[in-house]
């Protein structure tokens, strides 16, 4: 786990080294061969002590080991003093983002599909980041694929049931592959934001067969609403007439006007009427 390494403020240890150098080079030892032990003594000092500065930029982070052992890691951007002899590995904590390649793989009905997405990330643990994974920019992208291929192979493309999601539900897709990138990536120390969905269409070779299926699919559902309106209307004007009292018609008349209403209200072009002037029975 993350946990903070011990650090200094770089100016101010530059500062009693400087004062330190300037006491030194005040003192004058007369005998001889002293002077020469000091100076090199003070060189080793300085040397040592440079070893530990540092530069930490705005939203980067250093992460600290001392002799292949980790001791931790600093955020505070500015010039740092750490540990002599300890190496650091930078690792951004920038709020980042990629788009998966389009893959192409079968949805949950079995046709074939082209599906991209886009991942917004950021690294929350460097350590994990750092030592979890070889290359968590790597890993991200390798997992995000295999979340997008995973989210596409238990979705249709296009459903007309309202009990089903399918892929072209933006939010609950993007809600679903947000969370299951979360699990995935967890143990790297990467917070997913946001996964979305980018790039969506059938395979080209099925393209414009499933253009006309969806056509069809979508003819057949207005068709259904058409229906049912249709058939709330035919009643209302039934129970209307025979509340009011306005008219009273036997069976056959009625079976007569539910087929007038119905042709009028369904059908998908003007209607010319024919006006009956006479007797209802003529």
């Amino acid at each position: 786990m993350e946990r903070r390494a011990f650090r200094l403020n770089g100016f101010l240890v530059l500062l009693v080294l400087l004062v330190l150098g300037g006491a030194a080079a005040a003192i004058r030892l007369e005998i001889l061969g002293t002077e020469w032990g000091l100076l090199g003594a003070w060189g080793v000092l300085v040397a040592l002590v440079a070893s530990g500065f540092t530069v930490v930029n705005p939203n980067e982070a250093k992460v600290v080991q001392f002799l292949g052992r980790y001791v931790g890691s600093i955020s505070d951007a500015g010039f740092q003093w750490l540990l002599p002899f300890t190496t650091r590995r930078t690792v951004t904590l920038r709020v980042r983002n990629f788009e998966t390649a389009k893959l192409k793989v079968n949805d949950a009905d079995g046709s074939p599909v082209e599906i991209a997405a886009v991942v917004v990330y950021k690294v929350t643990d460097t350590a994990k980041a750092a030592f979890a994974v070889d290359d968590y920019e790597q890993y991200i992208a390798i997992q995000s694929e295999a979340a997008v291929r995973h989210l596409a192979t238990t979705h249709p493309y296009d459903s007309h049931d309202s009990e089903r999601t399918s892929l072209r539900d933006g939010a609950e897709v993007a809600t679903e592959l947000t969370a299951e990138l979360r699990d995935r990536t967890e143990l790297a120390g990467i917070e997913v934001i946001e996964a979305r969905i980018t790039h969506l269409a059938y395979a080209p070779e099925i393209a414009q067969a499933m253009l006309v299926r969806q056509q069809a699919s979508q003819i057949v559902a207005a068709r259904t609403r058409i229906v049912e309106g249709a058939v709330g209307m035919v009643q209302l004007a039934l129970d209307r007439l025979a509340a009011e009292g306005v008219v009273e018609l036997d069976e056959e008349r009625k079976a007569q006007m539910v087929s007038n209403l119905l042709v009028v209200l369904c059908g998908d072009r003007a209607t010319q009427p024919v006006v009956n002037a006479g007797s209802l029975y003529a």
